[in-house]
């Protein structure tokens, strides 16, 4: 009998999310009569205790027997128990300095550590995330943020409504102005944007007449890489050579600046990749963007005027175009940003079904049966010790900064 474990979130501010929903526990149970699942009591789920215990999975405070753990955010060093199997997203691969004391505590704790932000199919693909109700989440407040600064409409806050069909509800009759809209990337964050901008009647143009056209309805670029980066000797972008090599490359954002009101960034960065612009870009009189939506979310990354993560309940903050300090949101002179890391805690109900969809359908069977090249791609640390793919954190693990 394999014990699976859905450990309480204990991250503050605490997370709502699950990575298997009772349905869905309900579900394994009746299909494998190998695995017993245990939920750790919790007041903050957006599942109730009691709707686990009436779907058949024991709900109890000890973790103990357990032999694989499911979280969501990083765990809490003094919740960590030795010796067991993780998974949660741990924000440790890029040698993250607010996590270092919780990855060496892994590590001494003789614990495996799996990622879900590591798990891919054999092309590199994600395989498992919250993304798409990150863009969700993210683009409907970037357009919230903008009817705010300019009193042209109004929308309520996506937390407002019971979940994403409900959400859908509140755009009937909606009235967008003659806005202008970039939306960056191509992964699942790109696709939720996607989803908003469909549903509210904005329209996709091409980007040579996105800077060459004005429209008398809403619209918005789609820009992919082959759209955002140049190779700087002339060669073809090519996605394989650009997340091997990003410092040959430039970026192209530049000439949407003067023509975009709303920027939604769905790209991914690291600190070799261009970045969209810079601040002098922001004191430039061309400078038209007026709200950004930065759901990848990386404080003075591929977004300069992100300073830092704003909240749920406080979504969006200013960035003054002359200091470049955070300000009150929708004050002239001032940038908007919208910087939320917990997006989806917006749907989570929602989200959750998704990604304990996407847990049971690729990551279940191998994970209980053995293990697979997949999951030994994602194990960061197994039993206490560094995986080979990520030996490159060995300084990071011993406290070495």
């Amino acid at each position: 009998m394999i014990k699976l474990g859905i450990i309480r979130e204990g991250k503050t501010p605490s997370d709502n999310r699950v990575a298997l929903t009772p349905a869905q526990c309900k579900w394994i149970q009746q299909n494998r009569d190998d695995i017993k699942i245990i939920v750790q009591t919790s007041s903050t789920r957006c599942f109730r205790d009691n709707e686990y215990e009436h779907a058949g999975a024991t709900v109890q405070e000890s973790m103990d027997e357990c032999d694989i753990l499911f979280g969501i955010k990083e765990v809490p060093v003094d919740m960590l128990i030795p010796g067991k199997t993780y998974l949660f997203f741990s924000h440790t691969k890029k040698l993250q300095p607010y996590n270092q004391y919780l990855f060496q505590s892994i590590i001494q704790k003789n614990i495996t550590l799996i990622d879900y932000e590591c798990l891919e199919h054999e092309d590199g693909t994600r395989i498992i995330g919250f993304g798409f109700f990150a863009g969700v989440v993210g683009a409907h407040n970037g357009i919230m943020a903008f009817g705010n600064r300019t009193g042209l409409y109004h929308l309520q806050r996506v937390h407002a409504t019971r979940n994403f069909q409900d959400l859908i509800h509140t755009y009937f009759g909606l009235k967008l102005p003659n806005i202008k809209i970039a939306v960056t990337g191509s992964g699942r964050v790109a696709h939720g944007i996607l989803e908003i901008m469909n549903l509210l009647g904005i329209h996709d143009v091409e980007p040579e007449d996105y800077v060459s056209r004005n429209f008398p309805y809403p619209v918005y670029v789609h820009l992919k890489g082959a759209q955002l980066y140049k190779n700087k000797s002339g060669s073809i972008y090519s996605r394989e050579d650009f997340h091997l090599y990003p410092s040959k490359y430039e970026c192209l954002f530049e000439k949407y600046i003067p023509h975009t009101d709303i920027l939604m960034n769905g790209v991914y960065w690291t600190a070799e990749i261009p970045r969209l612009f810079e601040w002098d870009d922001i004191q430039r009189p061309d400078f038209r963007i007026q709200t950004i939506a930065d759901i990848t979310d990386d404080k003075n990354g591929s977004v300069p005027s992100n300073l830092g993560d704003s909240t749920i309940d406080d979504p969006v903050y200013g960035v003054d175009k002359i200091s470049f300090e955070k300000t009150q949101p929708y004050l002239p002179g001032s940038l908007d940003m919208m910087a939320v890391g917990n997006l989806p805690n917006e749907l989570p109900k929602d989200a959750s079904r998704y990604f304990g969809e996407q847990l049971i359908k690729h990551i279940l069977l191998p994970l209980i049966e053995g293990g697979s090249n997949m999951i030994d791609k994602a194990t960061l640390v197994k039993n206490g010790k560094l995986n080979e793919p990520y030996l490159y954190m060995n300084e990071y693990a011993q406290g070495i900064k």
